[in-house]
């Protein structure tokens, strides 16, 4: 199995591109949708969060105001690295157990949604390769004021808090822009797909990984051998 990262800046279209994945069979593990679900009410990162920044960034139904908590983070970023620490750890370690239960299941390769990859760093020996999402910053920040009904202000914030697309683009084995059609868009993934899905890489793999697991079978033996053998030496040793 292999790995492919599909990231990109908020609001720049990566969902788009993912759901064409999804539709040809291709697991999609969505960063997002993990940080979403470990700040649930009750949760570990819930109450660490709630402990961190009070009452204040919790509804009436006790769920995180994701709107309030992202103007509070977003203005300061001592803020937002504490929120970090507090939900970074947890987001990885979800990934890599999906990551795990995918190669078990024997997938030929699978596609994490990443928004953050480069910021963070933390996955990158994982990734065979990288797909971003980019489109121009007046429609990035247009769609990201229209689906999260911000201020320009907050909207922006939230766009300078990344690293600048370019920089992303430049660091991508493949570049989709966003900036046109949905229909364009869904073409341009739907070649990159197909593309990986014709890739041996897989089989590489596999292959790496069945001979490493042969080399460590192989040292166990040969140190058992090894021990097993000096018991003897011990007891022609006495004997003579």
């Amino acid at each position: 199995m292999f790995i492919v990262a599909i990231t990109g800046g908020i609001a720049s279209g990566k969902s788009t591109v993912s759901r064409v994945f999804q539709r040809n069979g291709i697991p999609v593990v969505d960063a997002d949708e993990i940080a979403r679900e470990i700040v649930m009410p009750g949760k570990r990162c819930w109450h660490k969060i709630r402990k961190e920044f009070g009452d204040a960034v919790l509804l009436p139904t006790r769920e995180i105001n994701r709107a309030a908590l992202g103007r509070t983070v977003f203005k300061n970023k001592e803020l937002r690295g504490r929120l970090n620490m507090i939900t970074h750890p947890v987001i990885h370690r979800t990934i890599f157990f999906h990551v795990i239960k995918h190669l078990l299941s024997g997938k030929q390769w699978i596609v994490l949604d990443l928004p953050l990859l480069f910021e963070t760093g933390i996955l990158m020996d994982l990734i065979y390769k990288i797909v971003c999402v980019t489109c121009d910053p007046e429609t990035q920040l247009q769609r990201l004021i229209e689906r999260n009904e911000l201020s320009e202000e907050d909207a922006r914030l939230r766009v300078n808090s990344q690293m600048p697309l370019e920089k992303k683009c430049e660091k991508s084995h493949f570049v989709i822009d966003n900036s046109g059609s949905v229909e364009d868009t869904e073409e341009a993934a739907l070649k990159i797909c197909n593309m990986l899905t014709e890739s041996k890489q897989h089989w590489r793999n596999r292959l790496t990984f069945l001979g490493f697991v042969f080399a460590i079978l192989f040292f166990i033996y040969y140190l058992n051998k090894i021990f097993s053998f000096l018991p003897e030496i011990n007891i022609v040793a006495r004997w003579k």
